[in-house]
């Protein structure tokens, strides 16, 4: 039976030989700016909000950050295929003016010549390959930057969580406190809903990092992007031993 034609406004799925599922920048967006609207109305004005509020715009930078990795730096390929040709070309020229013919020469003179242009030919050769990794070289330098930025994002969320104990609903926790104790104004269902909040931005950065694994095949990035989500992982594992002692205290 022949397949309906596909609308214009209707992107085909995903194909497994194109790679298959992939993360969307604009739905990772979309929940980042959502969650940000939850913490705001449950919490107006709270620390946590204002970080849900940073972290959109590190999605926004983020996304351009992809997008930009995932293109060519025609600046970059330029710069480098003239100098590949003024190499090549002056090779040529030196290679044109040096009279290799044996006629002449000792055996120790021709072993030297041979071992100088194995030295030169060995050197060119990384010169080269230097300067064809020079793109790889920027866009694994910019990731990681942007790397390193989400990691300090999971650390200030684990931040905001580290005061939020659940023993203090267990009735009567507030004997211990100290003047240096910290106001814990949030009740029952409030902390509960704070430390879930903590968690979901947790899971998006997350998502964040995992972006940079779809986009570039560079092992350095993606160790750090292992490294971001080994952390976020730890850090909610943290939030949810929160949660569950908080559902077994009894009112």
């Amino acid at each position: 039976m022949p397949q309906p034609p596909l609308s214009l406004h209707e992107p085909p799925h995903p194909s497994p030989a194109l790679g298959g599922p992939r993360l969307d920048p604009e739905r990772i967006t979309e929940t980042v700016r959502a969650l940000g609207d939850r913490i705001e109305e449950r919490f107006p004005g709270s620390g946590l909000g204002r970080l849900a509020r940073d972290m959109l715009g590190i999605t926004s930078r983020t996304v351009q950050t992809v997008q930009w990795v995932r293109r060519p730096v025609p600046g970059v390929r330029i710069a480098v295929a003239l100098v590949l040709l003024f190499l090549a070309a002056l090779l040529a020229g030196i290679a044109a003016r040096v009279d290799v013919r044996p006629q002449g020469m000792s055996l120790p003179e021709l072993l030297q010549v041979a071992e100088a242009a194995i030295n030169d030919v060995v050197l060119l050769g990384l010169a080269v390959l230097f300067l064809l990794t020079v793109e790889g070289r920027l866009k694994r330098r910019r990731a990681l930057a942007a790397l390193r930025e989400l990691r300090a994002v999971a650390h200030i969320v684990d931040m905001h969580q580290l005061t939020k104990d659940p023993d203090r609903h267990s009735g009567g926790a507030a004997r211990g406190d100290t003047p240096s104790s910290p106001r814990r104004t949030l009740n029952r269902y409030e902390l509960a809903r704070y430390l879930d909040y903590c968690s979901e931005l947790l899971a998006l950065n997350s998502k964040l990092a995992a972006l940079y694994a779809q986009t570039l095949d560079d092992p350095v990035v993606l160790a750090a992007v292992d490294e971001v989500e080994a952390l976020t992982t730890g850090l909610s594992g943290k939030i949810w031993q929160k949660l569950v002692i908080l559902s077994r205290t009894p009112p």
